[in-house]
This record gives structure tokens, sequence and C-alpha cells, in this order.
């Protein structure tokens, strides 16, 4: 592609080079780029990207895009904001892939991969469709399955595969968006055809700095969108509804003054049942997921549909053979009278969804095991740790994703939001040993809930990712209690 078709729509502030310079690509990591690609130099976190521009040219790099002038003698275009401009160019390379598709995004604090997960498929079911998604579990481009980096990739990954999914024959794709890829335009230039949001609650402030700021960045998709699909019940619906720019539809479980309603809810141990009320139409929807939030889920998958145009009744059907999602409220088999439960549950509010969840239908103590995350918004540690000790019977702390910090120094912030509070606790600091720990205590009709990890199959320790797999870690130590069992009947014997 031409220079100028690539930059059509950018705002240069200076070109020194050729403007018809044939680009085969673009990069944004040095390491990563090859000859004749243009090379966009983006300011991050933890380094800048205008630091490796002579690294970028001696891989080939036919131009660089940045904001200030390279100190090297190199072709250059410099523009105002190259993260921006990353993504006007990338949709401009790809062709402008999500133009004949529905591109839904769902953005939200919590429940963002089930909804996601719940609106591919239920379109599939009901419609036939090729379904393309991106989320923090996976990527699909239909039934295919793509891994995944982070919950909303950089720009460039982002309609790389909006365009994979339009060749493949995808009639919609559904994604979730956080609150990054919104403030740092990852998903810039998408015409979203309908955006919702599941709820706020505590999280990113160590990239936002306050709440006001992450609601902001939230409210950002519903000018992007032609349709929100709000819930009604949580208190940040009020600042969506006023800035958004799009025709809202309400979802509700509290109240009837929303489109969608759910009545008389069962909450039941290994799922949800409740009827949905929209305009002239009524249908009870069953969802294969237990606890409150499921039903939230549900509604909000619900109001999308059915903004999709998909009628109440094929949501219904559909919605009773969707399965749940890895990581989220997920049943771990075990050959013991007691229940293990893996969920994604990294803030105060998803703490408390998920035991009060479980402690809907346990039979014996609830045992929460938890960490924070390094690296991340310090303030919420105590936070977690209250919401902790308040709802589960025995409570263990132990590490997350320490990241770069020290795992104790982590474990040392959690432990005054549970000060005063007369839950029994362990502290044990690696995650591994927490986890035999747990399963050696628990007794019949326990719920060990092992909280943080969800779907992730690592531990980063040192800033070095580390296998960690909650699953096999439960299953090793019933093989270990297996084998020791057979040893001592044949010493026996």
């Amino acid at each position: 592609m031409k220079l100028m078709e690539l930059l059509s729509n950018v705002d240069v502030v200076k070109y020194a080079c050729d403007q018809q310079v044939d680009v085969k690509g673009l990069c944004y990591d040095s390491r990563k780029c090859e000859p004749g690609e243009a090379f966009v130099a983006i300011r991050g976190f933890q380094t800048d990207g205008h630091k490796y521009i002579a690294q970028a040219a001696e891989a080939g790099a036919a131009l660089v895009i940045c904001e200030t002038p390279p100190e090297i003698s190199v072709p250059y275009v410099l523009v105002r904001d190259s993260r921006l401009a990353l993504a006007q160019m990338s949709d401009n390379f790809f062709g402008h892939p999500a133009r004949g598709m529905k591109v839904i995004g769902v953005t939200g604090t919590n429940g963002k991969t089930t909804t996601t997960m719940l609106v591919k498929a239920i379109l599939e079911e009901s419609t036939g469709a090729t379904v393309g998604l991106m989320g923090t579990n996976a990527n699909y481009i239909g039934q295919k399955e793509l891994p995944t980096q982070r919950t909303t990739p950089e720009s460039y990954e982002v309609f790389r595969l909006l365009s994979e999914m339009k060749q493949a024959g995808c009639q919609y794709v559904v994604m979730e968006v956080s609150s990054h890829a919104l403030e740092l335009d990852r998903v810039y230039g998408i015409p979203f055809e309908v955006g919702v949001f599941t709820n706020l609650s505590r999280d990113h402030l160590d990239f936002h700095g306050t709440m006001e700021k992450y609601l902001k960045a939230k409210s950002r998709l519903f000018s992007m969108c032609r349709f929100g699909v709000v819930n009604r019940d949580d208190p940040a619906s009020e600042y969506i509804l006023e800035k958004g720019s799009c025709h809202f539809q309400t979802y509700s479980a509290q109240s009837d003054d929303a489109d969608l309603v759910a009545k008389n809810i069962n909450l039941k141990s290994d799922r949800v049942e409740f009827e949905a009320v929209v305009t002239g139409a009524i249908n009870r929807l069953t969802l294969g997921i237990p606890g409150m939030f499921s039903v939230y889920n549900a509604l909000a998958a619900t109001g999308c549909c059915l903004a999709l145009g998909v009628s109440l009744a094929d949501i219904a059907l559909a919605m009773r053979h969707a399965h749940g999602v890895k990581g989220r409220a997920e049943v771990v088999p075990v050959p013991a009278d007691y229940t293990v439960l893996i969920d994604y549950a990294h803030s105060p509010d998803g703490i408390v969804n998920i035991l009060k969840a479980v402690k809907g239908f346990a039979k014996g103590r609830v045992i929460a095991l938890f960490g924070c995350g390094g690296d991340r918004d310090k303030t919420k540690r105590p936070l977690m740790g209250k919401a902790a000790a308040e709802l589960a019977d025995f409570c263990i702390v132990t590490s997350d994703n320490p990241r770069t910090e020290d795992p104790r120094a982590i474990i040392e912030d959690i432990l005054p939001g549970m000060k005063g509070i007369a839950t029994p606790m362990a502290v044990i600091d690696d995650r591994r040993a927490a986890i035999v720990y747990a399963l050696e205590n628990a007794q019949p009709g326990d719920v060990v809930v092992l909280m943080g990890k969800g779907h992730e199959t690592y531990q980063e320790i040192c800033g070095v990712k580390h296998h960690l797999d909650e699953r096999e870690e439960v299953a090793a130590y019933f093989a270990a209690k297996n084998t020791a069992k057979t040893v001592k009947q044949t010493k026996e014997e």
C-alpha cells in the first residue's frame, strides 16, 4: 500500500520521506519488524517506542511514524498521536474490515467474558451465522480458537483479526472492550452496531487514577455505536445514558423502570432461572451458571441480541444450550464429597459476586483462596481482603500474579482489610501450597473457591511467567493422594 493511502485520515505534522513509497506492513515492536514495514513509535507504560527507532531501522523498517523527530537519519513521518495513527493506519491497511460485519462491543468491570460468549452462542444457534469473538480467554473465528494476550489487543491486531474474520465469512463479531482499549484508541474507527455496559466497580485505578476517569473511559464506547444496552441497576448507568449519543435500551433485575426486566428469579446450585419481560413478550430464561451475576450476564446478552433483531423465544432456546465459560464459576470435577470452583474474581466486586453465589447453595463452609495482582491498583487490595473475610467461612491469602512486586508485600497490603473480622484465616505465600492446604482441610459439603487465576494457566513472578494451571494442581493433589493410599494398602497387605 502506498504511504499516502495508509495515512489518508491521519493528522500528519510533517513528511520527511517519499509519500509514494510502498509499505508492506505495520509494526510497533522493533523486535518484530520486517523489511519494508513502517515502524510506529508508541509511548507505552514502561518504555517509549521512540527509543527503538534505530533497532527498527536495522531490522529493515522502510520508515518511521513518530511524534518527535528521530535522532538518527531515517525516513519518517511526524504525527500528533502515534498510537491513534496506528489505529487509523491499521484500519486503512486492512481495508476497513469492520464494514460489512455487525460488531458488538461489551464493556464493564465484570461479566464481559461470559456476556460475549453468550452473545456468540445465541447468534450462532438462532441465526446460523458465523461469529467472530475477541476476548480475555481466547479469540474465535467461528469455532476455530486462537490464543489471546490481553482483553482487547493493540489496534493493529484488532484490525488484523477483523480482516481474518471477514475473510472467513463472519457476519457478526463480538468483542470485550476494556477501558484501556477505549482510552488508548485500540478500537478507534470501529463502527459498533451494539455497545453493552455491564457494571462498574473498583479496578484499574493504577491506570485511570480515579473512578471518574475510569467511568469516562468506559463511556467512550457509547459514542461509537448505534445501539447501547445498559445495566439500569448499576449507578454508573446514569452517566453512560447521559453522555452517550446512541439509541439506548436498558435492563434490570431490580425494577420495572427498564426496557428488559428479570422477574420471578430462581437461583439454584447449578443454574439461574427467570422470566425475561420485554415490550410485547415474556419468556422463561435458563442459564446453566449459578449466581445472581449470571442473571445480569444473561440480561446483557439478551438485550444485545434483541437489539440485533433476534426474538426473545429464540434467545431463550439458545441460552438453554449455552455452556459455562472456563474460569468463571467453573466446577472442577474431584473425587471428594466437597466442591471445588475456579473463578477469575480479581476485584472486590468480583469476590463479592462469586462468594454470594456460592453461599446460596453451599451445604458446608465456603473456603476462599485468593491473592492480588502485582503492579496493579494497590487500593483495592484491602477491599478484596475485607470482601473475602466478610463472606467466606475460612480464608486463605496467597499470591496471584505478583509480577515485579514482592509477593509478601502484596499480602501485607491485603491483611489490613481483614482486621477485626472474626473469620478464620491462613496466610500461605506459595499458591501451589495454598491450594494443597485448602483441599486437605476441606470437609464434606464445603465449597473451595480458588479466585483470581480463572482461565489463566500461568503465574507471573519477578516478571517471568511460570506454568500454573489450577485444574492440574487439583488433579495432581488427588492423584498423589490416591497413590499414597495405594502404597499404604500394599504395605499393609
